[in-house]
């Protein structure tokens, strides 16, 4: 096991407060601007080699703070190549996932290089479907646990296409890396409010990572304050929320938090976050066979969203070894899909991607653990 860490990561601190260490070191203030684009645009590895600072800063820096947090303790890729996954130690042992998945044009959207972070170590709210849940909850993510993420699957990406321009199937000016980021890896996000904001803000920065705002989506159980907190943020980001049933009966089977928060009370949240943003709100539906995919509950849930500004992701479940639930049938997700066109609700049926390498949420994570067990 790889030695643990005590040192924070200098990803965690905000731009002001980078100048005021770099200040405090007897830099001036706008070194802070270098050192945050050598962090973040040019991805810097090493303070060592930031010769633009002073060697007493470059020193203080090194003395109390690391850059990546992430050891990596396992990456596979799927055999499509569409797909890679990682499993992180941090600094504490905790383990976490990532996912890359490539995305090739497909006649209306171009490329795609899309990252799945996480932004807890584990997972409180307990969804009966999900490997996550089905681990329990240790902490919160950091800011810079959560940015480290996309920046290590940047660097995955960015090898990926010096090796296409070398070999000439891709050229510098189709170069692509990172696109898209979504916050639906393990943990809930919006449980992790002020950090999940923060490391959008990092992702979105001109002088760092630079990916757009409308390419980044935050996916929710269904929180209602901070959805209602979400809409009044200036950020137009995409809002992703799990629905997975049309009826507070199956879906507290499947989803506690729907007790909380039933789900009368989360689509008058999502319709309230609509008006006040203008967006489209995206509900995920994981297909659980003979539990949510029933023609009838397909209607139910045209009758609930009809009218309302949303787009329906349709997701056949990734079975977990300790998981109820099997897949369901490709036809059942096919009807379901025809009956909510009725009611004129667009839908699309998730394209799968890493099944082969348990990309699903969590999976990985317990492979590793069980790993660790065996070794030990």
């Amino acid at each position: 096991m790889p030695q643990k860490r005590s040192l924070p990561t200098v990803l965690d601190l905000s731009k002001s407060e980078l100048e005021a260490l770099v200040v405090g070191t007897g830099e001036a203030p706008s070194r802070t601007g270098q050192l945050w684009r050598a962090l973040y645009h040019e991805r810097r590895a090493s303070f060592d080699g930031m010769t633009f600072l002073s060697l007493r800063c470059r020193e203080a820096l090194k003395r109390r703070y690391v850059i990546s947090p992430l050891d990596p303790v396992q990456c596979l890729a799927s055999k499509d190549g569409s797909t890679d996954k990682a499993v992180f130690r941090l600094p504490d042992g905790e383990l976490i996932e990532t996912v890359l998945m490539r995305y090739e044009p497909d006649g209306h959207r171009k490329v795609r290089r899309t990252v799945c972070v996480s932004t807890q170590a584990g997972c409180a709210l307990g969804c009966t479907f999900c490997a996550t849940g089905q681990q329990g909850f240790r902490r919160q993510l950091s800011v810079g646990e959560i940015v480290s993420q996309v920046m290590f699957m940047e660097r995955l990406a960015g090898t990926d296409e010096e090796a296409q321009m070398a070999d000439g199937t891709q050229t510098r000016s189709e170069r692509q890396s990172v696109t898209n980021v979504v916050f639906m890896g393990m943990g809930e996000p919006l449980a992790n409010y002020d950090n999940t904001l923060s490391s959008i803000r990092t992702l979105t920065d001109d002088q760092g990572l630079h990916i757009g705002a409308r390419h980044i989506t935050v996916s929710t159980v269904g929180l209602v304050p901070p959805i209602l907190k979400l809409a009044d943020e200036d950020q137009p980001i995409n809002l992703a929320v799990s629905l997975h049933a049309p009826d507070n009966v199956t879906r507290s089977e499947t989803m506690p938090v729907n007790r909380q928060y039933p789900i009368e009370r989360l689509i008058e949240a999502c319709k309230t976050y609509i008006a006040k943003t203008r967006r489209r709100i995206f509900f995920e539906y994981v297909l659980l066979h003979g539990q949510n995919d029933h023609v009838h509950q397909a209607e139910a849930l045209g009758r609930l969203l009809t009218g309302t500004l949303c787009h329906v992701n349709l997701i056949p479940v990734n079975p977990t070894v300790d998981g109820p639930y099997r897949r369901s049938a490709r036809e059942c997700g096919s009807a379901f899909q025809a009956k909510l066109r009725e009611y004129r609700v667009p839908s699309t049926v998730r394209t799968e991607k890493g099944i082969d390498i348990n990309a699903g949420c969590g999976q990985l994570r317990a492979r590793a653990v069980a790993v660790d067990a065996e070794v030990l």
